[in-house]
């Protein structure tokens, strides 16, 4: 089964609202074309082109997926806002995400503001394969118990979170510093993920069913397993058969690397579209040889993992079955 875990994709009725808004997060005109305004980080460009439903599916249909699961980024905050502040954008990101094509799963958006556990109910209810939340919500045991409605339901239902980059939604929103516009996603992200995982971890016995999906490896956290178990923590959290990791804006070295830790059957391909432009695939394993990667055929790595994810996506699309991998995918798988 192919899937992209995580891209990104603003429908138009979210576009609508973003526009209308006066404060971050919005999208406005500027000189040379559309911008994005987010706390804490400098504006950027926004190519709409990136964000039309129809071109999307056909990379992914180039790039030979059967589903491609879209985020609300949390870096926006949406989930951060006051309860009557966000409802709008909330309720145009869920309807937006209904109506793109069949390619398309997505991940759930709920206030944290107002952490009712209905939320949780309506939005799987609404077709989402799971429930997003910033990593600054999770990123102390305060957090967690202020989100724990929500975490409780959706463990309650043995539903799938993804953990995503996003600030403390509590807390003062984060101020622009300057400096080049990958600095938050080098620094910030990184260290937002590497702390929610390692949270996470202490109160894991809280949440024994959820299946967990940290984007972009968790900020590589479980490679620091062997200061973990030295300072007496819980380092059996690289055992945990219910952790996942995306392999967003990661490379093979990274991949490979985690790979030796948690195990390849513990990770998912996720490419941050249109973020990034991904790095070719490559197999989670690292160490096989040329006869064992022949013989494992012309399938996408990460397979195993998002079968026991997301097991009602299994079936391939009819307009994918029998494709072939782009050439780069087959030569990394």
């Amino acid at each position: 089964m192919r899937i992209d875990v995580h891209q990104h994709l603003l429908p138009g009725p979210l576009l609508e609202a973003l526009e209308r808004r006066r404060t971050a997060p919005r999208i406005r005109r500027g000189r040379s074309g559309w911008l994005l305004e987010v706390a804490g980080e400098t504006p950027s460009s926004l190519d709409l082109s990136e964000h039309d439903p129809d071109a999307r599916a056909r990379r992914a249909d180039d790039d030979a997926l059967d589903h491609a699961l879209v985020a609300l980024s949390s870096v926006l905050g949406v989930e951060a806002l006051a309860a009557d502040d966000g409802a709008e954008l909330l309720a145009a990101w869920s309807a937006g995400a209904r109506d793109l094509p069949n390619r398309f799963g997505h991940w759930g958006a709920v206030s944290l503001r107002d952490p009712d556990p209905a939320q949780v109910d309506r939005t799987l209810a609404g077709g989402a394969v799971g429930i997003s939340l910033p990593a600054g919500a999770l990123a102390s045991e305060g957090g967690v118990d202020r989100s724990g409605p929500l975490l409780d339901r959706l463990d309650q239902r043995s539903g799938v979170l993804f953990v995503h980059p996003g600030p403390d939604p509590w807390s003062t929103p984060p101020r622009a510093v300057g400096g080049p516009a990958w600095l938050p996603a080098l620094t910030r992200y990184v260290a937002e993920m590497n702390t929610a995982w390692h949270v996470f971890a202490t109160i894991r016995h809280r949440l024994p069913r959820t299946r967990v999906v940290f984007a972009m490896l968790a900020g590589l956290a479980p490679l620091h397993v062997e200061r973990l178990q030295a300072r007496g923590g819980p380092s059996s959290a690289v055992l945990d058969h219910n952790l996942f990791y995306d392999t967003s804006s990661y490379g093979p070295r990274a991949v490979r690397a985690m790979a030796r830790v948690v195990g390849p059957e513990h990770l998912v391909y996720g490419s941050d579209r249109p973020v990034v432009e991904p790095h070719p695939l490559v197999a989670p394993a690292g160490d096989r040889s040329p006869a064992q990667a022949a013989a494992a055929g012309p399938q996408l790595p990460y397979s195993l993992a998002a079968r026991r994810l997301f097991p009602a996506l299994a079936k391939p699309t009819p307009s994918s079955a029998g494709k072939s991998l782009p050439s780069r995918a087959k030569a990394a798988a």
